[in-house]
This record gives structure tokens, C-alpha cells and sequence, in this order.
């Protein structure tokens, strides 16, 4: 084993050494990003399934050669989940979002769903051909400009060892589920108050800091990119980007964080944190209610309830200890929304199901609709479940 430890690292060194300096360049602007996250650290960044304690240098990849099929994809779709954000960026900082509705006033497409859908689902099928890929926006086909391709890998990702029950995946089998813009509504409504002159707009690496109180600015935090994966049905891995991470701090922060995780191996990119188990926080949609809703949300009996957008964002509630459960009887959620987040939550030790507490299935010939609506919570899921009233589980059509 050491003699193979060895020859790796060797290996290592010599296709580190042969990288062109544009290369290296890329890579120490990539590592200041992350040091410049206090979050991201090695102890507390991250919950880990007891096998991955040793860390990366004290363990290859993959001994008997290149990475495994699904830890390529999970390092490709990193990259290109932090292409996407830099394309969310890039719109809402001019201003031109050429917003469309799709189904109504709460169902909006804009130009950034276009361009980071086109950008992600062209990017994973150059570098994976033969995966399904699932994207929620129904887009014409047509030539992808070269300047949204992501080429990129995550190294971290790389360099770290793939659960014995993925390892010999193959692409073919593997399902890949796209939102492009999750919390599209918020993130319009943040460009318009932007724009318009209420706030300062906001710049590509900070926001002025006179603004750090506005009302409006809090809905950046609702806009998540979110690329989930499934195989057999479960979703395995994950990846959100939350492209206005760090808006608070001011001129010359670096905007955007990366979570993602893969089942058996752990999830990464933020600090696990539990409310205490006798707090009940519940996280609801701020756009989508109605009468079932919030009936459902009433019989939590929660102390607290929290109205925001994105499932993606959500989710990040879960696993960064500011709610207990997410919960929304509605069939307005799609696979798209939930595969990701479901991943990166159950790989902490967290669960997402319908409102029966049955799971969802992400096969690519599935219906795209939850109809059932969803219930996640970080711990005591049962509980969550038992509360649901008979009404609200008649009003809804399980799976």
C-alpha cells in the first residue's frame, strides 16, 4: 500500500508539474477563493461518514486507476454549478434579465435560466455523453456559444476516494436533474428594486456596505443553481451554488459558495448545525401558499415560522441550524427542485419524502411533479409526518 501511495503521489507531482502556468494560475486564484470562506475548513466544513476521516493525502482516489465515473461528474458539475452563478451574476448586474412567464406571475423564466441551463446541461454532455440530463427549462436546440462551456474539475472532488457502491457506474446509467435558477421570482424582484434605483446596484465582487440593512436585498440569499444525480431512482449526489453568498460583506468580497455531497462519502462546503430538538422552526414557500399549506404549516404547532423561495435555500435552512423542518402541501415543487438538496441532506443524516412520508423517485421517465408536496426536516422525520392532518393528505395525490 505504501509502495502504491507513493507512485501516486509521484504521479501527481509529475502532472502538476507539467500544468501550464495559466493553469496554476486558475487553480491559486480557485484555492485564494476558498480560503477566503471561513466556513470551508477541514474539521467543521462538512459532515463526513466516519470512513472519510482520513482526508485526502492519506488516501488516492482510486488505486487501480482514474477516478470513478460519478466522482467526475460530481467534480464537473462543481465547476459548472459555479459557472452558472457567475452567469447569474452577470445578468442581474445588467440589469437586462428579459423575463418571460411560463405558467403565470410566479412561474418566470429569465435570461439567466436560459443562459446557466444552456451552460450546464451543454457542459456535463461535452465531458459525459451518455448521461440523461433533465433540465427544467424547455429550451429550443441550438448551437451553445463556446464561451459558456465549463472544461473544469473540482480537484478536491477528485482527490477523494468513491463509495464502493458507485464505483463502477456507468454514465449511461446515471440521471442528471437541472434547475439552472432556483428562487427565479426573488431573484427578480431583487433586480428590480436594484435597478430601479431603491438600492444601490450591486457590484460584480460586493455590494456597497451603505446597503447591508435594505429590506430588499435578503432575497439574493433565496437564488440557489441546483444539479442533483440519481441512480436506481435515489438521488446520490448533489451540488447547489448559491451565487450572492457574501453579498454582506462589502466591496472586494468574493460572492458565491459550492455545496455538494455524495452519499456514503459526506457533504462538504458549510457547517453542519442543529437547532436543539425541542425547537420547532419551520420553513414554508413565501410565494406559492394557499389554504392546504398553511394548514399543513398550523399543525406543526411551530414556534416559529419562516417564509422564503428557493427548495434549494430551504434545504441550506436545514443543515445550517436556522429551521427544523420545511414543509409544503402543494404539487408545486418538481424533481429538479428537490434532487440536489435531497442528496446533500440525506447525506448528513437528514430526509425528504411526500407529505404521506413516502419517497420520491427520480428515474428519468418519472413525472416531473412532486405531487405530493414535500417534507424535509434535518431529524425526527416521523414526527413531522405524523402531524400531517388528514385533510391536507386528501387534498394531495401521492406518488
Amino acid at each position: 500500500m505504501e509502495k502504491k501511495l507513493a507512485e501516486f503521489r509521484a504521479r501527481r507531482r509529475a502532472e502538476k508539474s507539467k500544468m501550464s502556468e495559466a493553469d496554476l494560475q486558475s487553480r491559486q486564484q480557485s484555492a485564494d477563493v476558498h480560503d477566503e470562506q471561513p466556513q470551508k475548513t477541514d474539521d467543521t466544513s462538512a459532515y463526513h461518514s466516519q470512513e472519510d476521516v482520513t482526508g485526502v493525502e492519506d488516501r488516492p482516489p482510486n488505486m487501480s486507476g482514474s477516478p470513478a465515473v460519478v466522482m467526475r461528474l460530481v467534480a464537473s458539475a462543481y465547476k459548472v454549478a459555479e459557472k452558472a452563478g457567475s452567469i447569474v451574476r452577470k445578468v442581474l448586474h445588467s440589469g437586462e434579465l428579459g423575463v418571460v412567464e411560463k405558467t403565470g406571475a410566479n412561474d418566470l423564466q429569465t435570461l439567466a435560466d436560459r443562459l446557466a441551463q444552456k451552460s450546464i446541461c451543454a457542459s456535463l454532455s461535452r465531458h459525459f455523453p451518455n448521461i440523461t440530463i433533465i433540465g427544467e427549462e424547455d429550451l429550443p436546440a441550438e448551437k451553445v456559444e463556446e464561451d459558456l462551456i465549463e472544461k473544469g474539475q473540482e480537484e478536491e472532488i477528485l482527490q477523494k476516494s468513491c463509495p464502493e457502491e458507485f464505483q463502477d457506474l456507468k454514465e449511461e446509467e446515471l440521471v442528471v436533474w437541472v434547475d439552472p435558477l432556483d428562487g427565479t421570482k426573488e431573484y427578480t424582484e431583487a433586480s428590480r428594486f436594484l435597478h430601479l434605483g431603491a438600492v444601490t446596484p450591486i457590484p460584480h465582487k460586493g455590494l456597497n456596505t451603505s446597503q447591508f440593512h435594505s429590506p430588499i436585498l435578503w432575497l439574493l440569499d433565496n437564488v440557489t443553481v441546483l444539479i442533483g444525480i440519481a441512480y436506481g431512482g435515489r438521488a446520490i449526489a448533489g451540488v447547489i451554488n448559491q451565487p450572492f453568498y457574501n453579498y454582506q460583506l462589502g466591496p472586494g468580497a468574493t460572492l458565491g459558495r459550492t455545496l455538494w455531497a455524495v452519499l456514503g462519502l459526506g457533504a462538504f462546503g458549510f457547517q453542519l448545525q442543529e437547532l436543539p430538538g425541542d425547537r420547532r422552526i419551520v420553513t414554508t414557500t413565501r410565494s406559492h401558499s394557499n389554504k392546504v399549506v398553511i394548514e399543513c404549516v398550523h399543525a406543526m404547532e411551530p414556534h416559529k415560522v419562516i417564509r422564503v423561495g428557493g427548495a434549494g435555500n430551504k434545504i441550506i435552512q436545514l443543515i445550517e441550524g436556522r429551521a427544523s423542518a420545511y414543509v409544503f402541501a402543494s404539487a408545486g415543487c418538481k424533481k429538479w427542485d428537490t434532487c440536489a438538496p435531497e442528496a446533500i441532506l440525506h447525506a448528513v443524516g437528514g430526509k425528504l419524502t411526500d407529505m404521506y412520508g413516502n419517497a420520491y423517485c427520480y428515474h428519468a421517465d418519472v413525472k416531473h411533479m412532486n405531487s405530493a408536496g414535500v417534507l424535509a426536516t434535518l431529524r425526527n422525520h416521523e414526527y413531522y409526518v405524523s402531524r400531517v392532518p388528514p385533510s391536507v393528505l386528501q387534498a394531495l395525490k401521492s406518488d
